[in-house]
């Protein structure tokens, strides 16, 4: 009987430490420990199940617990393969991301078989030895003997959780106080953070707010004192979440206006979300208008587009202000939660004319829902309008055609006009065979030193670069290029290019978790001068930038995002909350910082609470409908 739980605790290791060897970097021993002692305390249950009927029954019991397995683990693997995202149950509800990019899975399978095989090997030994490692039905007392040892390993692993301290990315951290689902799997192994994020999919979880104190503004030189971003507001009560929220925001001191408040008041705003865009790609002589926009207007040169759950995700963090996470993007997309400060709201109500395009189709994951929530109630897209206007027949569709075909809609409008762009040229795979922008554009790259995927990925991004050098010549040829700014940022990195491929086109060496989403973030007006910023920022910071560029009145608290023209620090937070500022990088898996300068004691922990709570307020906020709630006195 040892023996044979022996090899059933063997082969449940076997499944995480494979995971773990070809997704991660390396295992830490404190995350080896914590796999080690959920998958004993599994392995005595797994072993009981597959012993206590009559030896015929036993053994299916165990194909089925190990196909599942088999099939449970590769699902992880894929989908973190293709979109660069931890699964998570909640994430079922988009499906149809998974389905609109089926081809892209098939070949990702394809790619990786050999792991995907890997996963199945205790299967197939299972049915290769069937004969010799046939289960014998338990005899009673060994029943008894071995409920003992579940129960013994189960105080073991309970003891586990409080011994190893309450600091963020600790076990106790994770399991009582923050759903962070990629630091979950990587520190608990897949089948533990399987276990909690079914529990919470069912019972619900509360994230632990910490009472921190807010982040101080540092005083720029200057004459004046300027006046927080903040409104006197009148906020309905509701339930124990709702005053959760409240309580924050009234501690919250919110960003101070600065000497670019107002800068771009009453100027037209063209907003674009650029698929897979990366500084990587930019280039005087292949990109000379990114690089022009880059330089010439705000430069951002600690700028991060945190990859969090794929488009979707990066689109709402643009959008919004907020942090995107799994559990709240069917609230998001389905549009039953207000968005006050959603961008087409916030300029609609300033009197602007508002519009929405993109090349792909309008009804993908709902972006026609969404969108029409956050005041773009003549959003167009392919398959309602856009594809009498476009080709939409080939992958990806072209940026400078969807430029081309809807400038006229706005560009001679008596009002100011506020026009946001979802491209879609940048889209993997980059390989010609499978990208039309590749094929289109081949013959600026074909002469590139780089692997086919690189040269392609550069070839989409060239479409992007002449569909803005068409906005820029059109604005000019109307007279409204002046008064207009553009704002562009990334979805999120090109993640479908390894690193090593990544690296072959940046200038320094990046690591897959942090400096992988170090990018460009336009903010460009033709009559600025260049302006150099060196503060830390990420996605969710564009828009309240933005709101204080433009002078709207808006409360800095409600938003998650901070401007980055402020004197507050600045904070880029990635996927499993690790952070950068421009004191030093936070590796949450390691628990490691690295400074940059000198900081207290308590720098790294006050770091980590701001990081937890805005994480957290983000998923309150639109789970409450918090906004909804919130008037203006």
């Amino acid at each position: 009987m040892g023996k044979k739980f022996g090899i059933t605790f063997l082969s449940l290791l076997y499944f995480d430490l494979i995971y773990g060897l070809f997704t991660f970097d390396s295992y830490l021993r404190g995350s080896i420990i914590n796999v080690v002692l959920f998958d004993l305390m599994i392995s005595f249950l797994v072993f009981l199940i597959t012993t206590l009927k009559k030896p015929k029954v036993n053994k299916i019991i165990a194909y089925v617990i190990y196909g599942f397995l088999g099939f449970w683990y590769s699902l992880y693997y894929v989908f973190y393969k293709v979109f660069a995202t931890p699964f998570s149950l909640s994430l079922f509800e988009e499906t149809d991301q998974v389905l609109e990019f089926g081809k892209n899975v098939i070949l990702s399978i394809l790619t990786n078989l050999h792991v995907i095989i890997l996963f199945f090997i205790p299967l197939i030994l299972l049915i290769i030895f069937r004969k010799h490692k046939c289960r014998i039905r338990m005899r009673k007392k060994n029943v008894i003997a071995y409920l003992c040892l579940f129960l013994i390993s189960l105080v073991v692993f309970i003891l586990n959780i409080f011994l190893q301290g309450k600091d963020v990315g600790n076990i106790y951290n994770l399991y009582f106080e923050t759903n962070n689902v990629a630091l979950n799997i990587e520190r608990l192994g897949v089948m533990d953070a399987t276990w909690l994020d079914l529990y919470r999919t069912i019972f619900g979880f509360e994230e632990k707010i910490i009472d921190t104190p807010a982040l101080e503004e540092e005083e720029a030189d200057s004459l004046f004192d300027y006046d927080y971003n903040k409104l006197d507001l009148d906020i309905s009560s509701g339930n124990a979440n709702v005053e959760k929220i409240t309580k924050f925001i009234n501690k919250e001191t919110g960003s101070k206006q600065n000497k670019y408040t107002g800068m771009f008041k009453d100027m037209n705003l063209i907003y674009i979300v650029a698929e897979s865009f990366s500084e990587i790609a930019v280039s005087q002589e292949l990109t000379p208008t990114l690089y022009k926009m880059i330089h010439e207007g705000f430069d951002f040169t600690n700028y991060y587009s945190s990859n969090n759950l794929s488009t979707i995700g990066g689109e709402f963090q643009a959008l919004t202000g907020l942090y995107a996470d799994g559990s709240i993007l069917s609230t998001w997309r389905k549009g039953s939660s207000k968005f006050m400060y959603g961008l087409g709201n916030v300029f609609k109500n300033l009197g602007y004319k508002t519009y929405a395009y993109h090349n792909n189709s309008a009804y993908f994951q709902d972006r026609n829902v969404y969108l029409k929530n956050l005041g773009f109630t003549n959003f167009k897209g392919c398959y309602n309008g856009m594809e009498k206007l476009i080709n939409c027949n080939i992958w990806p569709q072209s940026d400078v055609e969807m430029v081309n075909a809807t400038v006229k809609d706005y560009i001679n409008s008596d009002k100011p006009f506020m026009t946001y762009y979802m491209t879609v040229s940048g889209h993997f795979y980059y390989e010609k065979s499978e990208n039309s922008m590749a094929r289109k554009n081949w013959k600026y790259v074909k002469n590139l030193d780089y692997p086919e995927s690189v040269k392609g990925y550069i070839a989409t991004q060239i479409e992007l670069d002449k569909a803005l050098e068409s906005l820029l010549k059109k604005l000019e040829e109307a007279n409204k290029l002046d008064n207009t700014v553009i704002v562009l940022l990334a979805d999120h990195y090109p993640y479908n290019l390894s690193i090593n491929d990544i690296n072959k086109l940046s200038t320094y060496k990046r690591d897959s978790l942090i400096e992988v989403n170090s990018n460009n973030l336009i903010i460009y007006n033709s009559r600025m001068k260049s302006t150099k910023v060196d503060k830390v920022a990420m996605s969710i910071d564009v828009l309240p930038t933005v709101l204080n560029l433009f002078g709207v009145k808006y409360d800095s608290r409600l938003i998650m995002g901070k401007d980055i023209l402020s004197p507050s620090e600045g904070i880029a937070i990635f996927k499993d909350k690790s952070w950068v500022t421009n004191k030093g990088t936070y590796k949450a898996s390691s628990g490691k910082f690295t400074s940059k300068e000198e900081v207290d004691d308590k720098y790294v922990s006050s770091i980590n609470s701001i990081v937890n709570n805005r994480v957290a307020m983000s998923k309150l906020i639109v789970a409450n409908n918090y906004y909804n709630k919130v008037k203006v006195k």
